[in-house]
């Protein structure tokens, strides 16, 4: 709102000093500081309104240290995350850029089936919460909205470049790049030289007029991927620090591939794919990560206040849509390695403990407890001792992404 608010008055009145929120760069750090200051400052009053509500956590008997003390601690505190990244999202985007609707759907949408799940555990008293079937419902719903917006809306291109002569003069030809705004299904392939990928090319050899279903390929791949990342999000909400702080990391470096993605001079310097008005993103991602360091003010160890399903799975379902929307989601495992790491161990113990139970008559397990952070726990590291060193791993995969702009 404040962007058209200062464009106005930058071309009305040619107010002094209001076209600099034409610039993103400024536009981001205003959204980081006020996400900061919100979550900080008026996390605060909604930890106390939480726990006046009685909205705490029932905390199940898993054996582990320090886990009874848990029992009480408000939960739902992912509403702190949310509304620190709209307010300022709304204050300092394009509200109509294509991308940023689609953040803010999502934001709102995995909110809701988060809120609902938490609900159902504290108030109706049910442990499990929102059944799985109706989770995954919800979030198959949002992989078809954002992939068919994607796909199918002409707002959302790619810039092909192709060599041609062009004139700029009477007297001289010179032969540079052409530029066009396509619709595309292309993401990008890391450490590789022809790092591009178009998922269309997948329908090629069943038909010629492959280009025109390529959205059979595109749209169930979308929603793969937000279910996939929503959930591992979920799964590392398990200790005190952990999700907030890891998806902290993973959002920052996908904030400079927004950045980089949707800027015409670094996307031609390191000759990566141009995403118009990809950019905007970057804003909304300082808002996000905003949020996220002023929640973990309260949620550190000790943690006063838990994120529950309406902060996890909200995180998750921002991170796949930003990866999805820069072509960047095979650079998932880097961003995401922890969650990944999480959902791979509960996936494999119970694989292995169904098939040992099958052939030998009794589940066998790999890890002494899935997801792995409650592995180590039962190896007997404190909490903040986990929570630090997936830090540290995340950090070094982040890093490894950011690499991939040049290393091919």
């Amino acid at each position: 709102m404040l962007y058209y608010l200062f464009e106005y008055l930058d071309k009305t009145f040619d107010l002094p000093g209001a076209g600099v929120f034409q610039y993103i760069t400024f536009r981001s750090a205003m959204a980081l500081i006020l996400s900061l200051m919100l979550s900080t400052i008026y996390g605060k009053k909604v930890i106390t309104f939480l726990r006046n509500q009685q909205v705490g956590e029932t905390v199940r008997e898993l054996g582990l240290e320090g886990q009874t003390q848990k029992a009480g601690t408000p939960t739902m505190g992912g509403l702190i995350i949310i509304f620190a990244t709209l307010i300022p999202v709304l204050l300092f985007t394009k509200l109509d850029n294509i991308y940023i609707i689609l953040l803010i759907v999502t934001t709102l949408w995995m909110g809701t089936i988060g809120f609902i799940d938490d609900y159902i555990k504290i108030f109706k008293k049910d442990k499990q919460g929102l059944k799985g079937i109706f989770k995954v419902i919800g979030q198959v719903g949002l992989g078809l909205i954002v992939g068919s917006v994607l796909y199918f809306s002409p707002a959302v291109t790619i810039r092909e470049k192709s060599a041609k002569p062009i004139t700029f003069n009477q007297t001289e030809n010179v032969i540079a790049p052409v530029a066009k705004d396509i619709k595309s299904t292309t993401t990008s392939i890391p450490f590789t030289k022809n790092n591009e990928l178009d998922y269309a090319q997948i329908l090629k050899p069943f038909t010629d007029d492959y280009e025109n279903w390529a959205w059979l390929v595109f749209i169930p791949i979308v929603i793969f991927i937000i279910t996939a990342v929503s959930n591992g999000a979920n799964l590392t909400d398990g200790i005190d620090g952990l999700a907030a702080g890891t998806s902290a990391i993973s959002v920052l470096a996908l904030g400079i591939f927004t950045f980089v993605s949707g800027n015409l001079i670094l996307s031609s310097y390191l000759n990566i794919m141009f995403i118009p008005n990809s950019g905007e993103m970057t804003v909304f991602i300082a808002a996000f990560v905003g949020s996220l360091i002023g929640f973990l003010w309260y949620n550190s160890y000790p943690a006063s206040v838990f994120m529950g399903d309406t902060g996890s799975l909200t995180i998750g379902g921002i991170i796949a849509v930003l990866a999805i929307s820069v072509r960047k989601e095979m650079l998932l495992p880097l961003f995401c390695a922890i969650f990944f790491a999480e959902s791979a161990s509960v996936i494999i113990q119970v694989t292995y403990f169904k098939y040992t139970k099958k052939r030998f008559g009794e589940g066998r397990r790999i890890f002494l407890m899935s997801p792995l952070h409650h592995h180590y726990q039962k190896k007997g590291y404190h909490e903040s001792k986990i929570v630090t060193r997936f830090w540290v791993v995340t950090i070094l995969f982040t890093i490894v992404s950011i690499v991939t702009l040049k290393l091919r």
